[in-house]
């Protein structure tokens, strides 16, 4: 089986920050550029970020100055800062204790919209500030006691770390690894319908999290033999997408189907089928959908559908 290369980046990455970790035990410099009317603030409310030019279909993200960020602060909610952007600070702040937050905001300031419903449609660095942010924020507002003996904790390191205030324990904001992967074999692939899957008839790629002690290749044979029954040989590593949706990171692959009869897993499926290159390119034709655009669960098949048709 050939390894597939990314034909482009995939949504969320590629940021434009410098995330000048070094700056976050400043203090000086924090308590400054929380102060400066140029610093930016990307606003989180119940983990929906601030756009507008949603309803035209021209989304835009809404980044914060002056005297409307010291509005939103003004909330008491948590706020991290997350780097440079072109020489500007810039800080996550999440407002989600404001029952409605645009009234704290100037007129026509945009909405508060979930990042995924027009992610593919925002320029590519938005994207990613927009889910830094989010993720940070999910955090930090559900990280507020230890772990280890259950008191308070204190926001360190410009709010990216978390100190308990009785045993002193470091908390570090968590990314949860998953494998997302596509199974081939003979010129078809496998796609499963999720119980989770809101779209009645989206098929998409097969996906988990990452055991302790397993390795990612590991990880795709097993979720997959466990999902669908079906034996996965070769997998190879194709591109990796952040997905702070809560907390994780997709890691996509490309793997090598070893077998054919599908056993589904009732509580993780609906169905699971193979799929050939002529079905996979008319997808509506043949009664199914595909998964959303940003998504590397689409990525992965695009990509192996380019390799197909070559």
């Amino acid at each position: 089986m050939l390894s597939i290369p990314a034909s482009r980046p995939n949504a969320y990455s590629g940021s434009p920050l410098d995330r000048a970790s070094n700056r976050r035990e400043d203090a000086a410099f924090i308590k400054a550029a929380l102060a400066d009317a140029e610093t930016l603030f990307v606003p989180v409310w119940r983990s929906r970020s601030l756009m507008k030019g949603v309803p035209e279909g021209a989304p835009e993200a809404v980044l914060l100055t002056g005297a409307a960020a010291e509005a939103v602060r003004m909330a008491g909610g948590p706020w991290a800062f997350l780097g440079f952007w072109e020489g500007r600070p810039v800080f996550a702040v999440d407002c989600s204790e404001a029952e409605d937050p645009l009234p704290l905001l100037p007129e026509g300031m945009g909405a508060f919209t979930d990042l995924r419903a027009v992610a593919g449609l925002l320029p590519p660095g938005e994207a990613s500030v927009l889910a830094h942010a989010r993720g940070l924020m999910h955090w930090r507002t559900r990280h507020r006691f230890c772990g280890v003996c259950g008191a308070g904790c204190e926001p360190r390191s410009a709010g990216n770390a978390m100190a308990c205030t009785n045993c002193g324990t470091q908390h570090f904001p968590r990314t949860d690894p998953a494998v997302i992967m596509l199974v081939v074999r003979e010129g078809r692939c496998l796609l499963g319908h999720s119980t989770r899957f809101p779209n009645s008839v989206m098929y998409s790629t097969l996906a988990g999290f990452v055991e302790p002690g397993e390795t990612l290749e590991e990880a795709v044979r097993r979720e997959v033999k466990e999902e669908t029954g079906i034996d996965v040989g070769d997998a190879h590593y194709h591109s990796s997408q952040p997905w702070p949706f809560p907390a994780s990171i997709m890691l996509g692959f490309h793997a090598e189907g070893l077998s054919d009869e599908i056993t589904i897993d009732p509580e993780e499926l609906r169905d699971a089928r193979w799929f050939t290159v002529e079905e996979m390119r008319n997808p509506e034709a043949h009664g199914f959908a595909l998964p959303r655009g940003d998504s590397i669960a689409r990525r992965l098949i695009e990509d192996w559908l380019a390799e197909a048709g070559q």
